[in-house]
């Protein structure tokens, strides 16, 4: 198993950005040529701050999100995490992605303890506050709606089901950064509609810094505080969007004049980067 680099917030640190992206490339060898995927990417995301990350398909969006996480480090330019640069995996970050990937011999409750049972302070201490974790999960599946779900199977339960269920798993070890790809692109419509409002619950009351990946321009918006948009490779940060909106925000702000021009804006650049 990896080690993982250790989180540590100190009063040196509060001002900093929580991440910051300096200069940051990537480039593949292929066929013996070398193939540039993204180039020069620069931002900063602030502590609590909610930004999404959205442009075409193959242009690098999930690798800057496994480069948070320290699954890939980056080896041109560098990531920073509160000033220090991520050389391997964080432990204080959760993931959620598209599949859920819950696993099927244990039960909802279960499920969202397994983190506990593997990052550290948390293992070590899972015997002796077991109570209190157990608390905690109740309290977490309550927030999405699972309060009775807690002894159901994975294939007891709908898909939007187990995307809350792997939510309050990614947020049970209180992590300081949450990392989301694309984590509602497999739902219907109403039902990624739904998630987006019980998402916004829980990111408002967990307080985690957020790195969402996404296609869907409307979830960017609805969610975010930033929208960045990346450009085709060799792939660069073309615009950022600052959201503006009140919250908590509600559906019927989707239909607004205001939610519109942001949409048009993104899709604009999308399509002439």
């Amino acid at each position: 198993m990896l080690d993982a680099q250790p989180v540590t917030t100190t009063d040196s640190t509060t001002n900093l950005p929580v991440l910051d992206f300096q200069n940051v490339g990537l480039e593949y060898t292929m066929s013996g040529q070398p193939l540039r995927v993204i180039d020069k990417v620069s931002f900063t995301i602030g502590h609590t701050e909610f930004v999404s990350v959205v442009g075409p398909s193959g242009c690098g969006k999930t690798s800057l999100l496994r480069m948070i996480s320290g699954l890939h480090v980056a080896e041109i330019g560098q990531v920073c995490f509160l000033g220090t640069p991520i050389k391997k995996p964080l432990k204080n970050v959760g993931i959620a992605f598209q599949n859920p990937v819950l696993l099927p011999w244990r039960n909802t409750l279960k499920n969202v303890l397994l983190p506990l049972e593997i990052v550290q302070p948390h293992k070590r201490q899972l015997r002796s506050l077991r109570s209190h974790y157990m608390a905690q999960a109740t309290d977490l599946l309550s927030t999405v709606g699972l309060q009775d779900f807690q002894q159901h199977y994975p294939w007891q339960l709908s898909g939007g089901m187990r995307q809350r269920a792997s939510l309050c798993r990614a947020l049970i070890h209180q992590p300081e950064i949450l990392l989301l790809d694309e984590p509602f692109a497999a739902l219907d419509a109403f039902t990624r509609e739904e998630m987006w409002d019980m998402l916004q619950r829980l990111w408002a009351r967990t307080q985690c810094t957020t790195f969402l990946v996404t296609h869907d321009l409307r979830e960017a918006i609805f969610l975010s505080d930033t929208v960045y948009v990346m450009g085709q490779r060799p792939s660069s940060i073309v615009h950022k969007l600052r959201v503006d909106l009140p919250r908590p925000r509600t559906l019927d702000m989707c239909f607004t004049e205001e939610f519109h021009q942001m949409y048009s804006t993104l899709r604009q650049h999308i399509q002439h980067s």
